[in-house]
């Protein structure tokens, strides 16, 4: 099974991301998770995008092309995958599809975890940490027994400066102009699921189950 995980900050792709490499018995490559790799190991392409990345800049889709066509040539892949936070862009999906298509497997599936903005806005801003342990908590999801404290050590909650309301939007929109024309894109293909992300985290991986088996496969 050759998978494609899309959706928005806070839809909750890494929780679902998770379950689905356990069930399917898949290597879940994450991009943030390979680039580290790379970084750490030093590879050729891997210092090539420490340069760009150290500068502040994105690093180039030539460069996160082949350091993810590297990834998928390990022989953990033979057998699928799930890829996350990657292809990010339509130019960087078509790149995927020639490199998959040379070697003779194509995309199985493109699941796509669909939240409202509103509510991906709460999500994203309703984090806490712990000034005294760092414990983390949620205030619509995993919230303390008591208001502002934390449950394990009495210490004061506070929003991170990057869960505010102006950078959770600024991720969005990000989203929306870079990645979401995957959605079309992968449509275009015949293998995108869209599925509903507002439901409890056990349903919407039964949906995504459902629609792997291929009995909810018209997008919806």
């Amino acid at each position: 099974m050759r998978l494609i995980l899309l959706g928005p900050p806070g839809a909750g792709k890494g929780t679902q991301a998770v379950k689905i490499a356990e069930s399917y018995r898949i290597p879940h490559i994450s991009t943030g998770d390979i680039f580290r790799k790379a970084l750490k190991e030093e590879t050729p392409l891997g210092m090539k995008a420490k340069e760009y990345m150290d500068k502040g800049q994105l690093v180039p889709d030539d460069i996160v092309i082949g350091i993810v066509q590297e990834r998928l040539q390990l022989t953990d892949c033979q057998d699928g995958f799930l890829l996350d936070g990657f292809p990010r862009t339509t130019d960087q999906a078509k790149a995927l599809d020639g490199f998959l298509k040379d070697n003779g497997y194509p995309i199985d599936r493109c699941i796509n975890i669909e939240v409202p903005f509103e509510e991906l806005i709460a999500r994203l801003t309703g984090r806490r940490v712990c000034k005294t342990c760092g414990a983390t908590y949620h205030v619509m999801f995993n919230a303390s027994s008591k208001d502002g404290a934390c449950d394990a050590c009495g210490g004061e909650l506070y929003q991170r400066a990057d869960d505010n309301e102006g950078t959770a939007k600024e991720r969005l929109t990000v989203y929306n102009n870079q990645t979401a024309p995957l959605i079309e894109y992968y449509t275009n293909q015949g293998t995108l699921v869209t599925i509903d992300g507002l439901q409890s985290i056990d349903k919407v991986f039964n949906d995504i189950e459902d629609a792997l088996r291929g009995s909810c496969n018209d997008n919806h």
